[in-house]
């Protein structure tokens, strides 16, 4: 027996994502005095799920894989739990967790908590978690009682840490043969964005209060200076301002960083659903009556446009005193 987690690989590398994961799993791995087994589809160092905790390392082998349909991934790793005997799967509560971790506790009639923030509580049989609840507003804790639990890791609720050795790396055969997926792949675009925005521990977003997509440009300069992802509101998405991939919120891409600066975004319910759980939150508004300082550790009354090219250069002064 063992603890399973699903791990991915972006730009050639693990995602921090994916080794939060690793290490949540190999503390329950502990408490069960089992181990930690990470699935893989893809090469990278994987020295680092082994730092992360990982004993063994399973990679995936059939070229269906690389697209990373949903479909297929449920088969592959419902195949690799009963090959190591798995009660416990392990997902990061992102687009993958999220589509993937429902179809597999289906498949083996799994109890699951998705987006989980804390470690579970594990007395005897019973395994209990807790999870966000009311978009943030509320902690509630789940107990599962089936015989194999899935759980997704809400990214950026834990920090990791790496203090293992290398895993044994075993390349695992998964056979596609009897499952049809409707999806077709039309096309693919890459993000090429330097930091992945579930990953990023700071965050520079704006909204509608910029305008238009053509003054974009000093949102990306700040994000530059700061060593931050850019992210927007929900509008900006819908209005081909920015990609999707940048849209925070209850629709869009639930965070979690250290810092949150959000420029010209009122701060509706439901966009706060998907950033509420930020260390600190900075807002920019030129609307003092905008609902987002209600949620902010800090707040800027004034014109964005005024307001970050001294943010801009405050930051560079800063850099090069240093």
């Amino acid at each position: 027996m063992s603890v399973l987690i699903y791990t991915e690989i972006s730009k050639g590398k693990v995602k921090k994502a994916s080794l939060e994961a690793v290490n949540y799993g190999s503390r329950i791995a502990t408490q069960l005095n089992t181990t930690a087994t990470a699935v893989i589809v893809g090469d990278a160092d994987f020295g680092d799920l082994g730092k992360a905790g990982a004993k063994k390392v399973l990679k995936f082998k059939n070229d269906k894989l690389s697209s990373l349909d949903g479909q297929y991934l449920t088969a592959a790793i419902e195949q690799a739990a009963k090959a190591e005997g798995a009660t416990i799967i392990i997902f990061s509560h992102d687009f993958t967790g999220k589509e993937v971790a429902p179809r597999l506790a289906a498949r083996l009639k799994a109890g699951i908590v998705a987006g989980a923030v804390g470690n579970p509580v594990i007395d005897g049989n019973s395994f209990s978690v807790k999870k966000n609840v009311f978009s943030g507003k509320a902690i509630a804790t789940y107990t599962i009682h089936s015989e194999t639990k899935i759980i997704s890791l809400l990214p950026n609720s834990f920090p990791v840490e790496l203090a293992g050795t290398d895993p044994e790396v075993v390349d695992f055969a998964v056979n596609l043969d009897g499952v049809n997926s409707p999806v077709k792949i039309k096309e693919v675009k890459k993000d090429t964005s330097e930091l992945n925005l579930t990953d990023a521990e700071l965050v520079v977003s704006a909204g509608r209060g910029m305008k238009g997509p053509e003054n974009w440009g000093m949102i990306e300069e700040l994000a530059k200076e700061l060593g931050a992802a850019t992210a927007c509101s929900r509008p900006v998405a819908d209005m081909h301002w920015r990609p999707h991939h940048e849209h925070v919120g209850q629709t869009g891409i639930a965070i979690r960083p250290n810092l949150y600066i959000a420029i010209g975004i009122s701060g509706a319910i439901q966009h706060l659903a998907g950033v509420n759980g930020s260390k600190t939150i900075v807002v920019i508004n030129s609307d003092k009556e905008a609902p987002f300082f209600k949620s902010a550790d800090y707040g800027i009354v004034g014109d964005a446009f005024e307001i970050v090219p001294k943010l801009i250069e405050a930051v560079k002064k800063f850099k090069a005193n240093q």
